[in-house]
């Protein structure tokens, strides 16, 4: 049974959800027995993805691994049809270990604790099924799948605004979906067969034209889920009500459906219209770093301080995917994996100050690091790392993506200096606000009005296990970067080998045409007016 024939990846997508229909039938009390549960789970099934990973995953190869592909509702061709490749592998380990951890993190809930870990267990299935399915259609019903659970962590476990949150988080996502389904019918449609797989949709010889309308339309969708201003303010309205576990899975992991969605689909699928909208997503990403970094500095709440600096460092992703250089989309792959480890650390540990000092407004705060040492080192190596020091993951991901931007010959020099001028101003504020960030909450001294109400304790075993979990990738990566870009190096040449060639032919054909176009209207020389004429 333990053979690459075994359907790895249907059981890693559907042991959780299956685990997760037993929880009404355990006895269980107080919750712990539940959440004890929960973790054996969310650790069997990151096991099977190592094990899968480590096992039959083939580095060199850039073609989809560990394919399965079922007939499901044969009348509309819906088949359950999953892979993985370079674009998909990080991401499916990625989602196993922080999931495992936002299950661990969830440790101190008691209110409804069948209903929140089952959610995560769904949820769990759900992110993993997002990056490995290779049916459109079956790509909707997923990402939609995954929007539930979080609309009900948001309202039931969040905090005083969670409805208007959590409303505006399922308007916005659920809203914008809808133009995955009308342009995944749209391709599925067009030409003389009818298909909705993605591979399949890939090889159709599609109008520029067509492809435009169809790259717009997934832009809107995975903008919003990015997220790219100016469709980003669900995210810091979400990230002020959640709960620690669920800013784990908004930063570490929906963030990234974005951006994963947005080079499968945009990028793979529609080659031509992303080499006419590459340049808009390069402007996009630097207004995203200097908007989102700039509004940083003006929050006084702890939790939208950080979700604006998460919407900051997305902007590289952006910039990296529009570079047409395996250097840029590498290091846009490695920025997504870097931000989400870096992501939930440095959210993990907001919650865990906020359920000490229970309040997320800096002026309230000052001085707690004097009896929460722990927390303040831990604090202080996140935001070391969230701002790209050297040594750290975040910094290796956004140096490939200067430079691999830097080196494109498919923009102006004009062009590059300035976007390169641009993204750096963000990477200087960075450190400011997030130093800033640190002096405000934990040094100076202590405010009395907080020390006399609230017992400032420090960091339980289990939060520093959470955190050290974190930081050793984030630093492997940061020293050792090829432990994670010889997972994607294949695909991503592949893909921009093909994205050049696109672009280049595009080039043609306009140059072409141009030609076409004088051959078909030569000059004429003016007639000059003789005696006899006039």
């Amino acid at each position: 049974m333990l053979t690459e024939n075994f359907p790895w990846l249907t059981f890693i997508i559907l042991f959780p959800i299956a685990a997760s229909l037993l929880i009404p039938l355990i006895p269980d009390k107080d919750g712990k027995t539940i959440r004890w549960y929960a973790l054996i789970v969310g650790l069997i099934d990151f096991a099977v993805i190592v094990y899968m990973f480590g096992s039959f995953y083939d580095f060199s190869s850039s073609e989809l691994q560990l394919v399965e592909s079922y007939s499901w509702i044969a009348p509309i061709d819906l088949r359950w049809s999953v892979g993985v490749d370079g674009l998909s592998m990080p991401l499916v380990i990625l989602t196993g270990f922080i999931t495992t951890l936002a299950i661990l993190a969830s440790w101190p809930v008691t209110l409804k604790p069948r209903l929140f870990f089952f959610l995560l267990l769904v949820m769990y299935g759900g992110q993993i099924a997002v990056f490995a399915v290779q049916d459109m259609l079956l790509f909707f019903l997923t990402w939609e799948l995954e929007l539930i659970p979080i609309y009900l962590l948001l309202s039931i476990w969040g905090g005083k605004k969670r409805q208007y949150a959590a409303t505006k988080f399922i308007l916005y996502t659920a809203g914008s979906s809808l133009f995955i389904l009308v342009a995944g019918l749209a391709m599925a449609f067009y030409g003389d067969t009818v298909t909705f797989d993605m591979r399949s949709l890939a090889a159709k010889d599609m109008a520029l034209n067509f492809q435009l309308w169809m790259y717009a339309a997934f832009l809107v969708a995975y903008a919003v889920k990015l997220p790219i201003i100016p469709l980003h303010t669900w995210l810091p309205d979400a990230h002020g009500e959640a709960t620690a576990p669920v800013h784990m899975l908004l930063a570490g992991i929906l963030l990234k459906m974005g951006g994963y969605a947005l080079i499968r689909m945009n990028v793979e699928m529609l080659p031509g219209a992303h080499a006419v909208f590459a340049p808009v997503l390069v402007v996009l990403g630097a207004v995203n770093i200097i908007y989102a970094a700039l509004t940083s500095f003006a929050q006084r709440n702890l939790k939208r301080k950080i979700a604006y600096s998460s919407i900051s460092h997305m902007g590289f992703v952006i910039i990296g995917i529009s570079s047409f250089t395996d250097l840029g989309l590498s290091g846009a792959m490695l920025q997504m994996v870097s931000h989400g480890l870096i992501g939930a650390s440095l959210f993990f540990l907001v919650g865990a100050t906020y359920d000490r000092t229970h309040t997320l407004m800096l002026d309230e705060m000052g001085g707690v690091g004097q009896k929460m040492k722990k927390i303040f080192a831990m604090f202080t190596a996140c935001s070391m790392a969230s701002l790209a020091l050297p040594g750290m993951s975040g910094f290796v991901a956004e140096l490939m993506v200067f430079v691999g931007f830097a080196t494109s010959d498919a923009y102006s020099l004009p062009f590059r200096v300035i976007v390169i001028l641009l993204a750096a101003v963000g990477v200087i504020l960075t450190p400011i606000y997030l130093l800033s960030n640190l002096r405000e909450i934990f040094f100076g001294p202590e405010n009395k009005a907080l020390t006399a109400h609230e017992e400032l304790v420090d960091a339980e075993p289990r939060e520093v296990f959470i955190i050290a979990c974190l930081l050793v990738p984030i630093i492997g990566i940061g020293f050792y970067p090829k432990i994670l870009t010889q997972i994607y190096d294949a695909k991503t040449i592949d893909l921009t080998a093909r994205l050049r060639d696109q672009r280049h032919g595009l080039a043609e054909q306009a140059s072409s045409n141009s030609m076409a176009l004088l051959d078909a209207q030569p000059l004429q020389a003016p007639t000059i007016a003789t005696e006899h004429s006039l």
